[in-house]
């Protein structure tokens, strides 16, 4: 079914070559084409080969395998979303919530990826801009989160939330993350917020560490436009940060504005894929000391 298939991999992690390595020598005994992309190929992989940057595997590719941890999935995604090409993950990080297969374990499941026995799901992104006077000075795109927050000085700051229009809050903290189903496992889930299942339609908005106890997580509609506002005579240093890898500063009276993305993400995963085993895997649910009913 996948005849062209591209490869990601976690730049400068050694884990990844005999991952790679196993990985092309399936595909390559299957008669696949398989390209990898050259920023990230480490340096003794096979150079028979193609190297080719991220964007021309985004248009040739009908699969993208992406050889990591969860951080390598988000950067993939965000750069592939607008391409169309669904991604894969096999998982040789720590939690690997994105990243599905065994790195020990992929015959079995690629077998049934290759012969079309798979589930797939699209996911939604933010996007999100910085209005700055009547200028655009900064845009970018999220699967996980928008976080806007302080700087590493020990220093609240001041903004005010609004949705569709409507105010929300003016609140004074650390900041807001501002996230999707996906990343409600993230940065959201550290900072108090629920667990959203990643087919729900909606966004959950988590204070981190509000100077008011009233403050809790808020769930909208995926289709509400928010609006972050930094009070314009607050000099505190602010950042806006997208899945904790795109990073900006901020300034004072700075509009951050953070709607969905039009474009999903495609996710593949092996036959049997359950997002509550997962879940129950990942944050050690049912493990032993806990009560089962």
């Amino acid at each position: 079914m996948f005849q062209r298939i591209g490869i990601i991999v976690k730049r400068g992690d050694e884990r990844v070559a005999g991952t790679l390595d196993r990985l092309v020598a399936y595909l390559q005994a299957r008669s696949i084409d398989i390209a990898i992309e050259a920023e990230s190929a480490p340096p003794r992989a096979a150079t028979d080969i193609s190297r080719v940057p991220r964007d021309t595997l985004g248009r040739t590719s009908q699969l993208v395998m992406v050889i990591g941890g969860d951080g390598t999935f988000l950067s993939a995604a965000r750069s592939l979303v607008d391409y169309d090409v669904p991604l894969l993950g096999i998982n040789v990080a720590r939690l690997g919530f994105l990243t599905d297969l065994n790195p020990l374990e992929l015959s079995e499941p690629l077998d049934a990826i290759l012969a079309g026995n798979f589930q797939e799901e699209r996911r939604f992104l933010l996007k999100t801009r910085i209005a700055r006077g009547s200028t655009h000075a900064f845009q970018a795109t999220a699967l996980n989160d928008v976080v806007v927050h302080k700087s590493n000085i020990a220093r609240l700051i001041e903004f005010e939330t609004y949705i569709d229009t409507h105010l929300v809050y003016r609140q004074r903290s650390d900041g807001l993350i501002v996230s999707t189903p996906t990343g409600s496992t993230a940065y959201a889930l550290a900072g108090g917020g629920p667990i959203l299942r990643p087919s729900l339609d909606a966004i959950v908005l988590v204070p981190i560490c509000p100077h008011t106890l009233s403050n809790r997580p808020l769930v909208v509609d995926m289709n509400s436009r928010i609006e972050v506002i930094l009070n314009p005579n607050d000099q505190a240093e602010g950042h806006l940060t997208c899945d904790g890898q795109t990073a900006v500063a901020l300034l004072p009276g700075d509009r951050v504005i953070i709607e969905k993305k039009r474009r999903r993400i495609r996710m593949i995963h092996p036959p049997g894929y359950d997002y509550f085993a997962t879940l129950r895997s990942k944050l050690g649910w049912n493990s032993e000391g806990q009560p089962r009913c």
